[in-house]
């Protein structure tokens, strides 16, 4: 099966959707991303923000999360089912991205992918490139983040 037969071009399919609690997004921000409006919730109030906000690389490596633990769950259904899942390998990079809206303390954030197209590599027979779009959604309905990325995918 190919990804395009379990998710059609334009059509987008929810991933998962991850909390940002308070506690997650500093313990982020203290290894990754220190700045203090992502790890002081005082100091964060007197910045541009007004509160304690994730890192963008928080919300993407969320995004990550949900797209990992989606990907081994549909892969089960389709075993289960008699079939053969995509056999997706690595991302050549993503483009595009963007952070939309801040990402606070206590905000849902639903992630969804979209499958756009596909193309084969012509120089490695049996591989090609599927370019997705990926978007994150708060509890609101305010978009927050969207970014497109390829993936290989081998026959």
């Amino acid at each position: 099966m190919r990804l395009r037969e379990l998710l059609p071009a334009g059509q987008s399919m929810v991933i998962g959707s991850y909390e940002f609690t308070a506690e997650l997004i500093i313990e982020f921000a203290r290894e990754f991303d220190p700045h203090f409006f992502h790890t002081d919730p005082e100091k964060a109030k007197q910045s541009l923000f007004g509160g304690l906000c994730a890192s963008g690389w928080h919300v993407c490596a969320a995004a990550m999360k949900c797209n990992v633990a989606n990907m081994f769950q549909l892969n089960a259904r389709t075993r289960a089912e008699g079939g053969t899942p995509p056999k997706l390998g690595p991302s050549p990079g993503i483009r595009n991205l963007k952070w939309l809206k801040p990402v606070y303390a206590g905000d849902v954030i639903t992630y969804s992918m979209q499958f756009n197209h596909d193309a084969p590599v012509p120089s490695r027979p049996g591989r090609h490139i599927c370019n997705l779009t990926y978007e994150g959604v708060n509890q609101h309905g305010d978009k927050v983040m969207l970014f497109d990325c390829n993936v290989v995918e081998f026959d």
